[in-house]
This record gives C-alpha cells, structure tokens and sequence, in this order.
C-alpha cells in the first residue's frame, strides 16, 4: 500500500490526473464531505471536513488551518515553545487518496489522513505523519529495510445514558466472557460489518480484561498506514457506538483502579521481502539484525515512554503485575516484559514472528510512537547491540540486586520524570529534530502542570472521555 510522497502548492500531478474521478464515484455514493484529520502532539486527533465537491481544491491547495494545534493540551490550553503556540501563521493540509475510505460507520462521509506543510511549500517540522514516512523512508535507503507495522486498539464502552462525566460499564460478564459478546452481539457484528467494508481485515475482536472493554487485532502495513488505520479504527468504533446508544473511551485509564486500555504496537523489519525476526541463528530464530534491533528498543524505552505513554492517565494503566510492561525487560510470549518476543506458532514463523511493545496506550499519537520506536531500533541495529538475558514470569518479583544484575528497571512513574529521560536521549531527539522533540516536552510537561494536585480519581475522570 503506497503512501502520500511530500505535498506541494498546486497538487501532485498523479493526485490531479484522478481526484476529478474519486470525487464523481464520492457523489454517486452519496458522500457529502471529507474528513480530513491528523493527531496532535497531545495525542488528540483534530480534522476539518470539506464538502465532497471542494476535495479537488483541498488535493491541489490544501486546507487552512493553525500550527498552534502542536503545542495544545488534551484540555486545549496551550503551552509554548520557542517557534510553536503562538497564534500566528497558517499551515495546509493535504489529504492523502491512496488512504481515502467511505466511511461505513457514518453515511455520507469519507475520511483520509492528511500531511501538514507551510504556506511555501517545505515540510512543517511539526507533522507527525511526515516525520514517520522520513523515518521509514530513510531506513529504507540506507539500511535496504522495510517494516510491517500494526497497532492493538483496546477500548472501554460505557453507557451514553449515564450522568455527565461518569463511566458505567455497557455491558457486564467475566473478563474474555461470552456473556460480553451476547449483550453487544449486534454492536459488534455490525463493527465486523462496517471494517469488511472499509477494506480493514480483523485478525480478532473480543472481550478484554476490565469492565466493558474490548479488543481489536487488525492486519498489519508498513509503518505509516498502520497508523492512518489505527486512526481510523478508532473512527468507526466510535461512530458504531454511537449509532447503538453507547459511549467510547480510549483513555489509558477510565477509573483509578484496574487494568486500562492499551494500544500495545506489532513490528518487524524486513530486508528484500524476507521478516528478519524469523529463521535466524540467534534465540527463537531471530536473525543478528532483527536481535540488535530490538536491543536499540529496550535500551530507549524509558525514554521511549513520552511519546508511547504520553498522558498522565498513562501512569495509572502503567502499573506492575498488570500486563502493562513497566519494566526493561524482553522475553519469549512474556506478556508482563516491556518487549514482549512473539515467533508465532509452528508454520507461521516467517509471517507471524514479530515484537509487540507493551507499554505503549492510545493517548500517544501514533506516527510519533512508530517513528520513535523504529529510530530505536536502527540505532541498536546500527551499534550491533546485543540483547541481555531474557526474563520469564513476571519482573516484579525480582529484588534490587537481581533486577539490576538482569538490567531490569522500572519504567518513569510520571511525565517529568519521562521528560528527564527523553531530554538525556540524543538519539529520539536528533529524530524528531528540535521543533517536534521541544513540541514533546513542551506538552507533557504541561499535561503533568494542568493535573497537579489531583488524586488519581480525579485525573482519570480529566482525561476519560478524551481520547
């Protein structure tokens, strides 16, 4: 699946010669406007919408709208840095046509993600979107590697009827019961219905762990349209729920307690076709490069944590013994290490084997999350890392002396301490260039400012209907 190559004023030849066509059969299908939509720094994703008719003049020109959006909260204040948050200027966005969908969930809408430039023309160093493809497309042209990438989407479902601000769960039963899957059988036939059409194949959809969560596995893409897809599940989950009278919340946290939503990411990196994780000499079929890969991962996950845990609603899901991944640590199908090694069962090792990376929710923008992730891994690959010892059964019951003789620490507790360590890390940083790295800290920091003082009820109920 190809994605939008850099924009520029006037439109790209290729999308010219076909919007006129996309927007005729858009109309014959009743689509009444476009969905045009991006993820913030904050993790929130902001659109505008254009008629169908006026999608020829967003392909050639783009869309106005403001770089200020960069430095906004989750609560949309917003905090500056020394080039974003001011009120001036303008940016374009242009949507790309290779990821337009008909949206299934909501008649006469499509929906495409879109990448931000300047006025002139040049890439907004702000975009998230652009900075993964550079990233992908860089390792591409100088390590010859490409990567399958797919992002788990867990959510809680409450009931739209319930008082203001407050979550009740919608549906009731043991977690993974089928008693779940009963009282949303038509609610979730009907998410199964609208992704078939929407061309997004679901690999799982099921009951999740806490009160009235969910799950869905979805087919995994090269890096940046994992993320457009992961946006746009979110989309039509949301939009299904609505339609049958229930609420959504993707945020790390729906209540103090308990096991919160995650957003865990699958990767694997390739070189000429062949998945580098698979039929290798080193453990559990690795090959040196796909070992060295995850090890640049392990070494960078504390600092890792302010783009992939980004909210301070992530600090109440991060917790031990909670499937979450809180500690440095990798292991073989160890669903309570960061790094969570999946080879895939006998005859599936060459499609399957991949690396989940557990301590990752769905408050973090996801082009930041893979491209900061993926800049890890080069990195280790780039150095030769080598792994350490893995770990089995849960790390928390290690003590100080054993944990730090197997490198196992814990992950920051909360975003300045996150912050601290992705200030230290030159490598994430250099990445992101100092516009988006500043942008990163600059919001964390504020999100950490805009909830001090308040206990964890409180925070969670700040950030529940959010995401």
């Amino acid at each position: 699946m190809t994605t939008l190559a850099d924009p520029v004023p006037g439109g790209r030849p290729e999308d010219l010669r076909r919007v006129a066509a996309l927007t005729t059969g858009l109309a014959a299908r009743d689509v009444r406007g476009i969905v045009l939509a991006y993820v913030d720094t904050a993790g929130v994703c902001r659109i505008k919408t254009v008629p169908t008719a006026r999608l020829v003049a967003a392909v050639s020109w783009g869309v106005g709208m403001s770089p200020v959006f960069d430095t906004f909260l989750a609560n949309d204040s917003v905090v500056t840095t020394d080039v974003l948050g001011s009120p001036d200027g303008d940016l374009r966005l242009y949507p790309d046509l290779d990821q337009l969908v008909v949206l299934a969930g909501q008649p006469g809408w499509a929906w495409a993600p879109v990448d931000r430039i300047t006025q002139e023309g040049a890439r907004h160093p702000g975009c998230a979107r652009t900075f993964l493809r550079r990233i992908v497309t860089d390792a591409a042209e100088r390590h010859g590697l490409t990567f399958r990438a797919a992002i788990e989407v867990e959510w809680s479902l409450g009931l739209d009827s319930a008082p203001a601000g407050e979550f009740v769960p919608a549906v009731s039963g043991p977690a993974y019961g089928a008693i779940r899957q009963v009282e949303l059988s038509d609610y979730t036939a009907d998410l199964l219905a609208a992704f078939e059409a929407q061309d997004v194949p679901v690999d799982q959809l099921h009951p999740e762990y806490a009160p009235g969560q969910f799950e869905i596995s979805v087919g995994a893409l090269d890096p940046v349209a994992a993320a457009d897809r992961s946006v746009l599940v979110r989309q039509t989950i949301r939009a299904l729920a609505a339609r049958h009278g229930l609420r959504v919340s993707f945020a790390p946290a729906v209540s103090a307690e308990g096991v919160g939503n995650g957003g865990h990411l699958h990767l694997s990196c390739r070189r000429d076709g062949v998945n580098l994780h698979a039929g290798g000499e080193r453990r559990y079929g690795m090959t040196p490069e796909a070992e060295s890969f995850v090890a640049g991962i392990l070494a960078r996950l504390p600092a890792l944590t302010a783009v992939t845990a980004p909210s301070p609603a992530s600090h109440l899901r991060l917790r031990p013994s909670q499937w979450a991944g809180v500690f440095t640590a990798w292991g073989r199908e160890t669903r309570e290490a960061a790094l969570r090694v999946v080879t895939g069962t006998a005859g599936r090792h060459e499609q399957d084997a991949n690396l989940e990376v557990k301590p990752v929710d769905l408050a973090a923008n996801p082009y930041l999350a893979l491209g900061c992730v993926i800049a890890a891994g080069l990195d280790g690959l780039a150095g030769a890392r080598t792994l350490p010892e893995e770990i089995t059964g849960d790390p928390a019951r290690y003590g100080p002396d054993e944990a730090a003789a197997l490198g196992v620490r814990r992950l920051p507790r909360s975003l300045p301490e996150s912050v601290r360590e992705f200030r230290a890390d030159t490598v994430l940083r250099s990445a992101l260039g100092p516009v988006l790295a500043d942008a990163v800290s600059a919001v964390r920091l504020g999100e950490a400012a805009a909830v001090e003082g308040l206990d964890d009820a409180q925070v969670a109920a700040a950030y529940r209907w959010v995401y």
